[in-house]
């Protein structure tokens, strides 16, 4: 069984990332995997088969929790910046190249939901990666918004998020809500039941909290990774979508896919967003698994790929 570490990584702001880094048994310079969880999520929020999966496929494996969450540091817990996230990664991708045990040149990015998301800007714009798993991943927070949102309930949310923007100039501390609730009178980021039995899973005490803040649903709602997808190659993409997603949406993820070129890969699999964490964790897992080895455990032929899909150029 791999060896679990838990360690941290430096970024921005004098803030520490709390992370597990998983070593495979085998001595030696290894391929290695850099892993993180979507909105509000933490890596003990049923990542950690992924990351183990991972690791007993001969990978080193790091999975940290993002900013003000977890055991990561930041001031303002609850506090989601997609772009703040996507910035730490870069950090955690650099840390993990220094590492004596992890071949720099050869590192895939695997990110679930929001992290899905953040898989496809990062893939587009750091070409240090060799390939990507976006799994389930956020593609338009405007157009999630439109689906998850009633016309009914959105002027109420546009002033909620209006007054919060008022008191922030005031001073006063940014309002917050909860991550899950079925309660109709109180706002909350998901109301569907497998988002709330996924988010409140037993989770180590003082590790998470039912609570963001409602700035953290503004910028998910402005968000829109898919924007990306077409610019990830030559970057050799997978995406794992589950055929009955309500969260990050089915349909957009399967328009997002078609935008995207060569090299990709898509692995539909049955279900909902939760599902897999859960009853399709199998089917997920093997996917992603069978990527990064096709991509990292040849890195001839991964260059050969890459060449390949780039665009011809012409000399003068």
């Amino acid at each position: 069984m791999a060896e679990k570490i838990d360690v941290t990584v430096p970024a921005e702001g004098g803030v520490e990332l709390g992370a597990w880094l998983f070593l495979p048994e085998a001595p030696g310079s290894h391929p290695a995997i850099t892993m993180a969880h979507g909105f509000a999520g933490t890596k003990e929020h049923g990542i950690e088969r992924f990351a183990r999966g991972f690791a007993a496929a001969g990978f080193v494996v790091l999975v940290h929790d993002h900013r003000n969450f977890g055991t990561s540091g930041g001031e303002l817990r609850g506090d989601i910046d997609p772009w703040r996230q996507v910035a730490d990664w870069r950090r955690v991708i650099s840390w993990l190249e220094a590492r004596p045990e992890v071949d720099a040149a050869r590192i895939g990015l695997w990110g679930t939901s929001y992290a899905g998301g953040h898989a496809l800007v990062l893939g587009a714009t750091d070409r240090r990666l060799r390939c990507v798993v976006a799994q389930v991943p956020t593609i338009s927070g405007y157009e999630q918004g439109l689906r998850r949102v009633s016309p009914d309930a959105l002027p109420a949310l546009e002033s909620a998020f209006a007054e919060d923007e008022r008191g922030q100039l005031r001073g006063d501390p940014p309002r917050r809500q909860a991550v899950v609730s079925n309660d109709p009178g109180t706002l909350a980021a998901y109301r569907s039941q497998d988002a709330i039995v996924f988010y409140l899973q037993p989770v180590p005490a003082g590790l998470w909290d039912n609570e963001i803040t409602l700035r953290s649903t503004r910028a998910a709602r402005m968000y829109e990774p898919g924007a990306w997808v077409s610019r990830v190659s030559p970057t050799p993409l997978l995406m794992v979508v589950a055929r009955d997603d309500r969260t990050t949406v089915t349909d957009l993820a399967l328009a997002a896919y078609e935008r995207a070129l060569e090299p990709k890969r898509l692995a539909l699999i049955p279900g909902g967003h939760f599902d897999p964490y859960l009853d399709q964790f199998p089917l997920a897992e093997a996917a992603a698994t069978a990527w990064f080895q096709e991509h990292l455990n040849n890195p001839a032929r991964n260059m050969l790929t890459r060449a390949e899909a780039a665009p011809a150029t012409e000399c003068p």
